[in-house]
């Protein structure tokens, strides 16, 4: 699939209920020469983890950010289409990861942070599907620690990945857009 394929299957205005009026934008890639570059993560595990949620090997790659009304947190997806047989052979070397990543160190916008990995149960979608929480304690200025909730689908030739954000809480990108999405994907790969 193509960026302009995976652009196209990208849910649309009116189909996010509680939508916030600036909508859903659908953003293409930064190109290499504009991207801010941070150090390798403390654990290779997490690292790959870090990689396959945000499609790096991916032929083609498209994010669509998602804000509800009464939700500062928001949310978003990341869509990244491969070639035949690399989309699984990824989601294995994810999982695989995911066996082991339990925590990493490592340099963000907002400089130096350390992160906790937990996985939990998977929503059941797609061919496979992950679902992990990571988590950053926000020290005693900010009350609560700042959780964000990814959930990891391949459908085909393509891996998904939404993410919901919340501090001091937790929260689940919703389940329905989930399915829909999904559904696209494998819709748009049947012969």
């Amino acid at each position: 699939m193509t960026r302009a394929q995976l652009r196209a299957l990208t849910l649309k205005e009116g189909e996010v209920a509680g939508a916030h009026e600036a909508g859903n934008p659908v953003l293409d890639p930064q190109p290499k020469e504009e991207q801010r570059s941070f150090p390798p993560v403390s654990d290779a595990a997490c690292q790959a983890v870090l990689d396959i949620r945000g499609g790096e090997r991916a032929s083609a790659v498209v994010s669509q950010e998602f804000n509800w009304k009464g939700d500062i947190w928001g949310g978003g997806s990341t869509l990244a289409a491969y070639e035949d047989g690399k989309a699984q052979q990824a989601f294995a070397r994810l999982k695989q990861a995911l066996g082991t990543c339990r925590s990493y160190e490592g340099t963000a916008w907002m400089g130096k942070f350390k992160t906790t990995l937990t996985v939990v149960q998977p929503l059941i979608v797609g061919d496979e599907s992950v679902r992990f929480l990571e988590t950053i304690p926000m020290g005693p200025e900010h009350p609560g620690d700042r959780n964000e909730q990814f959930t990891v689908v391949r459908a085909g030739n393509t891996i998904v990945t939404f993410r919901k954000l919340n501090l001091g809480g937790s929260a689940s990108f919703p389940s329905d857009l989930i399915h829909r999405q999904v559904e696209r994907l494998r819709e748009a790969q049947r012969p």
